[in-house]
């Protein structure tokens, strides 16, 4: 049986390895790790599980144990799809590093730039970074790729499935044609294959198991159930995996319940907890920090259960996972492969468990026909959903108990209120049931003698009174705007008429006297008596007008 010490690792590193415990390699390290010490590109497949993450981080150490790193020039770069992968892959680092004076920085999302910073200033030998936070960096002017020698695609199918093809592509071009590359990935669809010839060159092909084929150590089961009603089927899926939880008692140590989406997520683990399990939910949207905190109480084992969407589902190293739920059956086919690949590793066995209903049928039969293999069918734990309709029964009733109750609340409310409303029988007055009173005489004692306490309803008579006052009152209201309306009215006619007899002085009565005065022009004249007469006779047409 092939060794680490028969691989020309570094001697720093065989003595890591063996502080870790370490002392066979897996088929997928035994047949990768020569290829990459020899700096061929590699492409690695091989079941989830199986130590590929040892399988580039070995012999990238071993590599570049001789030389020095630049400043924002990282020697090599590990690319993954996910945060909680990339900082695995670190923590690998650090565990078969800690002999050699390597440094490394890790760049995710969900932390300060600042620190990243620092760390790439002070120049790094290996970097772990998220595509798109790699790329940040790069924009602002931070990181500079020309000295990358080796470069890694962790889950590579994942990274090129998700839509980080774009991403990928830039990365490659900014890296030197020069550089050693590793894929390493549990599945390997044909286009995906493709795509990754035209970033290898003339790559060693190590495929240590059949393409998206899952492991013999773990069980499989297919539990299929019909709803009841179409708009139930969530709630009594939960229902079946309490139930499942519940049935595999204490071999059920850990597990981890697998959601398509994010929402489900959240409702299936505040479900999980209200009914008394041990429960979180880990899924893209919460916080760094809160991703980290929980994967942290799951490893050491303060967390039973681990709700999670599938960005657990790729490549997290949690080796002693006793079983795994899928609540929702995966939409893609190799997700399949990776979500089960969370339990039974390194040799344990484990128990998977999927939960389907009719719908999913289209999903389950591109699952068998990727993994060449029926998955063996369970039954529903008895009394799973009986106790859920007994449940809902109990509900129901009490729901119409409790408006047949609100309902009688309201009538009685009703009839108090009618009852306020009726005027109140005065005892003093004689029964209705007493022999008729002589109608004459009773309505001349009714009118005359009869208190004016004892009249009916006298409040309703003061009211109807206040009434009449306040309609008297609106109506001598209204009166009186009448008449001032009227006077104002009265008065415009008024100015109008004295406007009309008031006689206009103009030219039709008084004509101005310069007017009807003439003028004759006289003869000339050197004389003083010409000039007397002719003002004798201006002033003579003057005195005729």
């Amino acid at each position: 049986m092939t060794k680490f010490t028969d691989l020309a690792l570094d001697p720093r590193v065989l003595k890591a390895i063996a502080d870790a415990g370490y002392e066979n390699p897996t088929p997928i390290q035994a047949q990768a790790i020569p290829h990459a010490l020899e700096g061929r590109d590699v492409l690695g497949i091989a079941q989830t599980g199986t130590g590929k993450t040892a399988s580039f981080t070995l012999p990238m150490i071993t590599r570049l144990s001789k030389g020095r790193a630049r400043a924002r020039m990282p020697r090599s770069l590990v690319l993954a799809p996910t945060r909680e992968l990339a900082a695995q892959v670190a923590e690998n680092f650090d565990v078969y590093a800690k002999h050699t004076k390597l440094t490394k920085a890790l760049l995710i999302g969900g932390v300060a730039f600042g620190e990243q910073d620092k760390l790439i200033d002070r120049g790094v030998d290996v970097l772990i970074a998220t595509p798109g936070r790699l790329l940040d960096h790069f924009e602002r002017g931070k990181l500079l790729l020309q000295g990358v020698e080796i470069m890694v695609v962790d889950e590579a199918d994942r990274m090129l499935d998700m839509g980080f093809i774009p991403d990928i592509e830039r990365i490659f071009q900014l890296t030197p044609f020069t550089r050693q590359t590793l894929f390493f990935s549990a599945t390997m669809a044909p286009e995906i294959e493709r795509i990754t010839n035209t970033f290898l060159s003339n790559p060693a092909k190590v495929e240590v198991a059949r393409q998206n084929s899952t492991s013999a150590t773990i069980e499989q089961q297919l539990i299929q159930f019909q709803p009841s009603r179409k708009d139930r089927s969530f709630t009594e899926k939960r229902a079946v995996l309490r139930s499942l939880i519940k049935q595999e008692g204490e071999s059920c140590t850990n597990a981890i319940i697998f959601c398509n989406r994010k929402m489900d997520v959240d409702v299936v683990a505040k479900s999980l907890k209200s009914h008394g399990f041990n429960a979180a939910a880990i899924h893209g949207d919460l916080d760094q920090s809160q991703r980290m905190k929980t994967l942290d109480a799951f490893r050491d084992g303060s967390l039973h259960l681990l709700v999670a969407s599938d960005v657990a589902a790729r490549g997290l190293d949690i080796p002693a996972v006793s079983h795994v739920f899928n609540f929702d059956v995966p939409s893609h086919p190799e997700d399949y492969v990776h979500r089960i690949g969370r339990t039974g590793r390194a040799g344990r066995q484990g128990k998977a468990y999927t939960i389907a209903v009719p719908a999913d049928e289209k999903y389950l039969t591109a699952i068998q026909s990727l993994v060449k293999l029926e998955i063996p069918k369970g039954i529903v734990p008895e009394g799973a959903l009986e106790s859920l309709s007994e449940r809902s029964e109990k509900g129901r009733s009490d729901r119409r108990e409790g408006t047949e109750s609100k309902r009688g609340e309201r009538r009685q409310r009703g009839r108090d209120k009618d009852r306020d409303r009726k005027p109140k029988r005065d005892e003093s007055l004689p029964p209705a049931s007493m022999e008729p009173i002589d109608v004459v005489a009773a309505s001349e004692d009714l009118v005359v003698d009869v208190p004016e306490a004892q009249s009916a309803s006298p409040r309703r008579e003061d009211r109807r009174s206040d009434r009449r006052d306040e309609r008297r009152d609106d109506r001598q209201d209204d009166r009186k705007q009448d008449d001032r309306r009227q006077e104002r009215r009265d008065d415009r006619r008024d100015d109008r008429r004295d406007r009309r007899d008031t006689p206009v002085i103009g030219m039709g009565d008084h004509v101005p006297d310069f007017i009807l005065r003439s003028f004759k022009i006289a003869a000339p004249s050197t004389g003083a008596d010409d000039i007397s007469e002719a003002d004798a006779e201006v002033d003579t047409v003057a005195s005729e007008g």
